[in-house]
Order: structure tokens, then sequence, then C-alpha cells
């Protein structure tokens, strides 16, 4: 092995430098993975169910309705989503029970007031 005063690397031609790794390159052909697009009736659905808390139960039989429909379309399409759709489904379905007790017991204590108030005579 010859030395090399200039600082010219080695004079040798078959030495072989260990202290430099070969660099490896990696090609990436195509594109990173794309998410599943998310089903917009079960977007549909969540917003409805969340909108029937102060829209009165009006729009939870909606929330039901799309959140059906886009379980259906999720298993058919691969499509994301199916949280929302659920949390629509249990919102629509809690509101709707909810709304329906509620006016089921306003009526019926409008009717209890109404028949005490209408029997009772004082004459």
């Amino acid at each position: 092995m010859a030395y090399d005063p200039y600082g010219y690397g080695s004079q040798d031609p078959y030495a072989q430098s260990y202290s430099q790794q070969p660099v490896q390159q990696h090609h990436y052909y195509g594109s990173a993975p794309v998410a599943a697009p998310t089903n917009g009736m079960a977007t549909a659905s969540m917003i409805c169910g969340i909108i029937g808390f102060f829209a009165c139960g009006l729009t939870s039989i909606l929330a039901i309705i799309f959140g059906h429909v886009a379980q259906s379309q999720i298993k058919r399409t691969g499509e994301g989503g199916s949280g929302m759709a659920v949390t629509g489904l249990i919102l629509g379905y809690l509101l709707t029970v909810g709304w329906i007790v509620f006016w089921f017991l306003y009526i019926l204590g409008l009717a209890m007031f109404a028949a005490e108030t209408g029997s009772t005579t004082t004459y």
C-alpha cells in the first residue's frame, strides 16, 4: 500500500474502504395510500342526530333513516364513516324515544289536569 502525502486517497486500486457504507436509494412508485372517503349519508345521520336535540326531535327520524342507508352503503362500497352512522343511529333512536315519552307524559298530564278540574263542583 502506498503512502499518499497529498491526501488524495489510497494509491492501491484494490484497497477497500470500510468506513463508507453503500448508499441505498429507495424508489417509491405511485402515491401514498389514500384513506377511504367518508360516506355522506353517515355525516348527514350524525348531524341530524345532533340537531335533533335542538329541533325537538324532528330531525331524529331523518338521523335513523340516513344511518341505516349509510350502513348499507358502507358495507357495499367499503367507504369510511361507519362510526358516524352508528352515532347518528344511536342519537336518532334515543331522541325519538325520549321525545315520544315526553309528549306522552305531557298529554297524559294535561288530560289528568283537565279531568281533575272538570269533575269537581262546589255546588
